[in-house]
């Protein structure tokens, strides 16, 4: 029982609520599509993953090399990449609602964020675009009311070291990199736990808007720093050409 209750589980965590009783290697490559497919059509740029290996006997498994494309309008071809993810399924809440997940881990994930003149970027964008591809909360509690759909919530995900690049060119500036402190999330789903199919959606809601954050936080500090610097030169020029009029 606990062997196909994992399968279940990890399905509906990662294939947005498509239940299906799979076994053996085609279950990764199940997995691995419905990632690709489901996160495409609510980020609406493409998902890809390279390898899925879901451990079902211990109900945990690992994620490697999930990319999320940029819009086309943005230089670097990806938005976010994450080399590897990790999940620990609690197995004794299988039987119980919500099914807690305790932990998912994001290693060495790199952000790219590109800003407009106009304030914006490419990761607003895809939250945008999140926005309007996932059900508002009262339409996300009809449906659970309405429906068979399992409840889940993560007691914890953490984005373990996140390589940020800043590309701030639209301001006259460049491109500047960064490591941004841990990221931590806890209680993702509230105490009652979400749908499953849309806890995807709402895990990679939270971690980008962690990351825009930061990211707004990180670009205002080098552009403040970058005017300083300017003014400091300028200031230096002016003295150098007083000093130049005063003495020959």
């Amino acid at each position: 029982m606990k062997i196909i209750a994992s399968i279940i589980i990890v399905l509906l965590l990662l294939s947005g609520g498509t239940l299906w009783f799979l076994a053996g290697s085609s279950l990764n490559g199940y997995i691995k599509g419905q990632i690709e497919t489901v996160g495409s059509k609510v980020t609406e740029q493409a998902v890809t993953v390279k390898t899925v290996d879901i451990k079902i006997a211990s109900g945990a498994g690992s994620i490697l090399g999930i990319n999320l494309a940029n819009p086309k309008t943005y230089n670097q071809p990806n938005a976010f990449a994450l080399e590897e993810v990790t999940l620990d399924i609690n197995l004794e809440s299988l039987a119980s609602s919500p099914i807690i997940i305790d932990a998912i881990i994001i290693k060495s994930p790199q952000a790219f964020v590109q800003f407009t003149q106009t304030g914006g970027s490419n990761i607003k964008d895809i939250l945008d675009a999140i926005k309007r591809n996932t059900p508002e909360a009262e339409a996300i509690a009809t449906e659970t009311n309405t429906g068979e759909e399992p409840k889940i919530k993560v007691s914890k995900i953490i984005l373990a070291g996140t390589a940020l690049t800043l590309d701030l060119s639209a301001f006259g500036n460049k491109a500047h990199s960064a490591t941004l402190p841990d990221i931590t999330l806890s209680n993702v789903g509230g105490e009652t736990g979400l749908p499953a199919s849309q806890l995807g959606a709402e895990i990679v809601k939270q971690a980008l808007s962690q990351i825009w954050q930061q990211a707004k936080t990180t670009q205002k500090k080098k552009l403040t720093d970058s005017a300083k610097e300017k003014l400091k030169e300028k200031l230096k020029e002016k003295a150098k050409k007083k000093l130049t009029d005063l003495f020959g």
